[in-house]
């Protein structure tokens, strides 16, 4: 679980109220604490304001109950009093609301004019100030065995997103890519290519070349339960047959090979690796992420090994009597981890060991993000006891972004049976249906063939990264492509299909030579869906810190699904283009523009394209 405490230490985020540098809120305390002295003889410091909730007219609530002791009166008698002085002492104030021990507070047009003056101001640069300070995300994580699935994409969408946003709060951001390209598990596909592959090629298959060797990482595992089946009806123990299946100790062997250089598996490693790699080339391209340095685990295993024979000298690492190396970390709650086998091929850990200190090297950046999903939790905390073990100046700003599986209706996915949902089938299929539905609704109508399918594009893969970034990265979630499509609800296409209607209206606004961003001035009274739309757009920046202060796209998400809403909601109840009164129209113009560049700005932050026209 995400701890909100570990993370502002570690990104050292202050966070601040974007809608307080309007200083609506500090003067609205301030006269309280005016108030408290004035009326009940209370010095109070610190006071906070909150949200006022929905049901209840104002927007901002201040609690009186935790003063009824010293003021001597019920909450709603303090809560009366204070509320007079406030509306005769401050000018912001338009009316308050005494609900029990509650007071709420509304604000005079004239607060919210300078609140959307001020928000006009902010909107040429929705990025927050630099900070100076570098941090590594890591993401993707695939091994060269297989091809991404949906669970990869969850992955990437998360990764990219949280650097996104952590660019746009001001951090100086380089992202990365571990590729398991070495192992056990590489040397299965190998293997089964080995003995069965005929010289099979992507080029001759018409496979792209991930699918081609995840095609044997299938065939390795189908092979190595029919050997198990054959051991066991010869009487051997179900758990011993496993072990030594004829298959898994030739993949092992194999392994030793690869690791000890021998010349034939290596060149069958390189020219399935780089089948693989081109594959993933072309998913990459297909989700819009990018990195700014892949790392593979081929070449960081050695600094790994290198690195326990440090820790073993400075005795935080000790040798079994079979020669494998371990460490023990029962005091700080875990156990013993091993580090490097018998045999002298490295783990799994080794290979991560190795991975910290060449980023370290390469960038000198003392906090390092991991993103991998919550099955590995162990993992990562065994990793940063260890970096921290042997000393290290980046091992205390680690953190290891766990997030929930993807689950199917069917189950969980499992790649060596061929379970999985396939990444690019899924992504091919998103953009089929995007079409489809957007064929049946008409809002191609118009348009030429590339641009349809530019538009298609768009949509398809705007629902499905909305859909797997609007839950919480803690959260194991269900994946569901139909609801993930609609054009209504919490949905990408809904927010996309909103920023396309504000782009017509802001289009025939200049059309007219209207000023969408000019300052405005006190005029006819603002409506209720106004204030609320200006209230929700002061907020953005706020909204960004919080995401990077939690590392949560999610927030993100739900900040545009509520500003969509509340546009739509204006949209419905107020005329735009055809107010007569030109300081309504005018208002209601600006709001639309920002609105449209705030969402537009957010669904960056998550990736997504935000189309001009639908």
């Amino acid at each position: 679980m995400i701890q909100i405490g570990y993370l502002c230490c570690l990104l050292g985020i202050i966070k601040t109220n974007y809608f307080n540098m309007l200083l609506v809120q500090k003067q609205l305390i301030e006269a309280l604490k005016n108030g408290l002295s004035s009326l009940f003889e209370i010095q109070a410091n610190d006071l906070v304001l909150q949200e006022t909730k929905k049901e209840f007219e104002g927007s901002y609530t201040f609690v009186v109950f935790p003063f009824t002791k010293q003021a001597g009166l019920a909450p709603a008698a303090i809560a009366e009093k204070l509320g007079q002085f406030v509306l005769e002492n401050y000018t912001g104030v338009k009316k308050f609301q005494v609900v029990q021990g509650f007071l709420n507070f509304s604000f005079t047009d004239e607060v919210w004019i300078n609140a959307l003056n001020k928000i006009i101001e902010g909107s040429q640069k929705f990025s927050l100030d630099k900070k100076g300070e570098k941090v590594l995300i890591e993401y993707s994580s695939p091994n060269t065995n297989k091809p991404l699935h949906l669970g990869h994409l969850r992955n990437n969408f998360l990764g990219f997103s949280v650097a996104q946003i952590l660019e746009a709060a001001g951090y100086d951001v380089i992202k990365t890519n571990l590729v398991n390209d070495r192992g056990i598990h590489i040397c299965k596909s190998m293997l089964a290519y080995q003995l069965m592959g005929q010289g099979e090629t992507p080029e001759s298959s018409g496979l792209k070349g991930d699918h081609l060797v995840g095609k044997y990482y299938v065939a390795f595992d189908q092979l190595y339960k029919s050997e198990i089946d054959v051991l066991i009806k010869q009487g051997l123990d179900p758990e011993k047959a496993k072990k030594e299946a004829p298959i898994l100790l030739k993949a092992q062997d194999m392994l030793l090979a690869w690791e000890n250089g021998d010349q034939e598996v290596m060149a069958l490693w390189k020219t399935m690796n780089t089948w693989v790699f081109a594959g993933f080339e072309k998913s990459y391209a297909q989700m819009g992420v990018h990195f700014d340095k892949i790392y593979r685990e081929s070449n960081t295993y050695l600094l790994g090994k290198k690195l326990v024979d440090e820790g073993l000298k400075e005795g935080v690492f000790y040798q079994k009597d079979d020669q494998s190396v371990w460490i023990n970390l029962e005091e700080e709650g875990l156990d013993e981890k091993l580090v490097l086998r018998k045999d002298g091929t490295s783990v799994y850990i080794t290979q991560d060991m190795g991975t910290a200190q060449l980023k370290f090297e390469d960038f000198g950046a003392k906090k390092s993000i991991y993103v991998v999903g919550n099955e590995q939790d162990y993992h990562f905390e065994v990793l940063f006891h260890i970096l921290k073990k042997l000393n290290k100046p980046y091992s205390h700003g680690n953190f290891h972004l766990s997030y929930g599986m993807v689950d199917l209706p069917s189950g969980k996915m499992k790649s060596r049976e061929g379970t999985v949902v396939d990444a690019d089938d899924l992504m091919a299929e998103m953009v089929q249906t995007a079409k489809e539905r957007t064929m049946e609704l008409g809002k191609t109508d118009g348009f030429t063939e590339d641009a349809s399918n530019e538009l298609y594009q768009q949509l398809g893969m705007g629902a499905l990264k909305y859909f797997l970034l609007k839950v919480d990265p803690k959260k194991r979630m269900m994946f569901n492509p139909v609801e993930s499509i609609d054009f209504q609800g919490n949905t990408g296409p809904f927010i996309q299909y909103t920023h396309a209607r504000i782009c017509s209206i802001t289009r025939k606004a200049k059309e007219s030579g209207i000023d969408l961003l000019a300052g405005h001035t006190i005029g006819a009274e603002l409506t209720v869906t106004e204030i609320d739309l200006i209230y929700i757009l002061g907020q953005y920046k706020s909204i960004i810190e919080s995401a990077a202060e939690t590392f949560s796209p999610s927030l993100i998400a739900m900040y545009a699904y509520d500003v969509a809403k509340q546009f739509n909601k204006l949209y419905n109840e107020l005329s735009i283009l055809k107010e007569e009164d030109e300081n309504k129209r005018n208002i209601r113009l600006t709001l639309a523009d920002i609105t449209g560049k705030t969402i537009q700005h957010a669904f960056s932050l998550l990736g997504i394209v935000s189309p001009n026209k639908m």
